[in-house]
């Protein structure tokens, strides 16, 4: 009984912060893409802004849940649920620190894999449950462009599993004390991170809400809380995919600089940081680029992520089995 105690606290000490850091993503969004576009952001609740994310929440709690007639309702109310319910899942062996992380175990990369491809079943299930031409459309293509860009994104992990001769997340930390392999693998990061816009359905990739096309994709017939859940994934979702990127290729809670002071600085605080600069690329990313059609889209994905992050594999294979440098 008390271990169990014990886990729900660790829990709630990691699910509080992530939901807070997602609501103020949101303030941040706005705000940076306000600053890019000379203008102000939210600025009227509270000083500067801060508590704009808060009043939203609200508005969205209070507001009248909407039931589509003609929807399939039990899974209708089911699909926002499962799809929030699965992004914060992944968080369970993400370690903050040397010491700080819910669940070690040493399929960590196996499990987030898993946990990111069970992403698509929310999506979906809302999709075909609305019984909306307009929904479904939206569905059917984030699932078709999340599936896709999945596989460059398992490639890129093995590669850099190979290299490490682990599964774990703070094995592959700790083989990043010398060299950051953001350095030795930029093409891969690159490739992690334009594969990681697409899998969270972010600019330049947010095909599934062309509002020219299908209005608002698969979520057009939500509202309410329904529509929160949706929105509290996909940023959850971001901030997974951006704590992913840093635990690969900027070696997670390690410290750029070793010496002096920044030695006493502990991990977790140089881990937020990190996260924190992907935030900002993200929304830099919405506020720069424009939208790909979805042709471009699945080519770039099958035509060349694929390929290049095949052939990567196989000459990174090569040279360790060559130089026999295989860690294992």
């Amino acid at each position: 009984m008390f271990a169990v105690l014990i886990t729900l606290i660790k829990i709630l000490i990691i699910i509080v912060p992530l939901l807070l850091s997602v609501a103020f993503f949101t303030l941040a969004e706005r705000k940076i893409l306000g600053a890019i576009q000379r203008r102000r952001g939210p600025n009227v609740v509270g000083v500067y802004g801060l508590l704009q994310p808060i009043s939203d929440g609200f508005k969205l709690l209070v507001k009248e849940t909407v039931l589509p007639s003609s929807s399939n309702k039990l899974i209708f109310i089911l699909s926002p649920m499962l799809t929030f319910v699965v992004s914060l899942m992944g968080w369970a062996v993400i370690p903050f620190d040397k010491y700080s992380v819910l669940s070690e175990f040493d399929l960590g990369i196996l499990y987030l894999f898993a946990m990111s491809s069970l992403g698509v079943y929310g999506i979906i299930m809302s999709g075909w449950s609305s019984n909306s031409k307009y929904a479904f459309l939206g569905a059917l293509r984030s699932t078709a462009q999340m599936v896709s860009y999945e596989v460059s994104i398992g490639f890129i992990m093995i590669i850099i599993i190979l290299c490490c001769g682990s599964f774990n997340l703070s094995q592959i930390i700790e083989n990043q004390q010398h060299l950051w392999f953001v350095i030795s693998f930029f093409p891969l990061f690159l490739m992690f991170f334009t594969s990681a816009l697409a899998e969270t359905n972010r600019h330049p990739f947010d095909l599934p809400e062309a509002e020219a096309e299908l209005v608002s994709g698969y979520n057009v017939e939500y509202s309410a809380m329904g529509f929160a859940l949706f929105s509290l994934g996909e940023y959850s979702n971001m901030l997974m995919m951006s704590s992913i990127n840093v635990v690969l290729f900027f070696g997670g809670w390690l410290s750029p600089l070793n010496f002096g002071f920044f030695t006493f600085i502990p991990g977790s605080f140089w881990f937020g940081l990190k996260i924190c600069f992907f935030v900002i690329l993200f929304i830099w990313m919405r506020a720069a680029l424009p939208r790909y059609r979805y042709d471009q889209l699945m080519s770039l994905g099958w035509k060349v992520f694929l390929p290049v992050s095949v052939a990567y594999l196989i000459i990174t294979y090569s040279i360790l089995i060559c130089f026999n440098l295989l860690p294992y």
